[in-house]
């Protein structure tokens, strides 16, 4: 597929609210991906490319931009941009710097003006076409023929919701199978939504249990014997920075488990700590 066809889609999941036109304008771009494209097409869809933060900023951005005059028939498709992307994310050492704004300017130099802003937002984490991971699951369902709850449960399992829509491609339902919770693999965190109050609330979840909310970093454990693992919200490996936690777990009698929670920083006196000095932990 080729980038302008992805850009305009974009634009017009932008310029509608209405939720279900969005998940079929996004149903109709999956069913028209080769296997291959469509983890790209998620991460640009979703506001990220697939390589995560690429670490080029904004002037570096519009130096490269400025380089010359874009051409006005487009021609990049998206496995060229996922190419460069990796290219870019790759470069390191000595000389990086220099070697990314290479890089930029070679694919910028390719774009037309329009691919252009997509791909200086894409880089910069600034995509706002309303195509969250949510929605985008709900259109991959739609595209597979499935129930929007058999995509979202694979994903929970998966933490990847790419990998699960090129699966469907490629191997349709029976493949989803293959996503179940398995220890060192983080599952996507249920999160909590808001009611408009305590009597909405209350309608939605019957008999309800009502705790103070300790202000913590949400953080999910895994161990096996000795081997404890800790991931955060995003699914990132984060053990090292807890070790108090890791020699806690490991004291479980428990051989085998997956924990979900809060971790809070605790003074001498055992009171939490503010919430900054709990989230410097992650910030190392």
């Amino acid at each position: 597929m080729l980038l302008q066809d992805l850009v305009q889609i974009s634009q017009r999941v932008a310029e509608t609210s209405a939720r279900g036109l969005k998940v079929a304008l996004l149903a109709s771009v999956f069913s028209d991906l080769a296997p291959e494209e469509i983890e790209i097409t998620i991460g640009f869809l979703s506001g990220w490319p697939r390589q995560g933060r690429l670490g080029v900023g904004w002037a570096s951005l519009q130096e490269a931009r400025s380089a010359g005059v874009p051409p006005r028939t487009p021609s990049l498709d998206l496995l060229t941009v996922d190419e460069y992307f990796g290219r870019i994310k790759a470069a390191s050492g000595k000389g990086s710097a220099a070697e990314k704004q290479r890089l930029l300017r070679e694919l910028l130099s390719r774009a037309t003006e329009e691919e252009q802003r997509f791909l200086l937002a894409l880089a910069l984490g600034e995509i706002r076409q309303g195509a969250l991971e949510g929605l985008l699951s709900v259109a991959v369902a739609r595209a597979a023929g499935l129930p929007a709850n058999r995509v979202r449960r694979a994903v929970m399992f998966a933490g990847d919701l790419g990998a699960v829509a090129r699966t469907l491609r490629t191997e349709g339902e029976t493949g989803l199978a293959r996503y179940r919770i398995q220890l060192f693999r983080p599952v996507q965190p249920m999160l909590a939504q808001s009611a408009g109050s305590v009597e909405e609330a209350l309608d939605q979840l019957g008999v309800a249990a009502l705790e103070f909310k300790l202000d913590g970093a949400r953080v999910q454990v895994h161990k096996s014997g000795d081997d404890v693992a800790i991931y955060s919200r995003n699914l990132n490996d984060v053990t090292v920075a807890v070790p108090e936690v890791v020699e806690a777990v490991q004291e479980f009698p428990a051989w085998e488990l997956v924990l979900d929670g809060e971790v809070v920083a605790l003074g001498t006196d055992g009171r939490p700590r503010p919430f900054q000095v709990t989230m410097r932990r992650f910030g190392r």
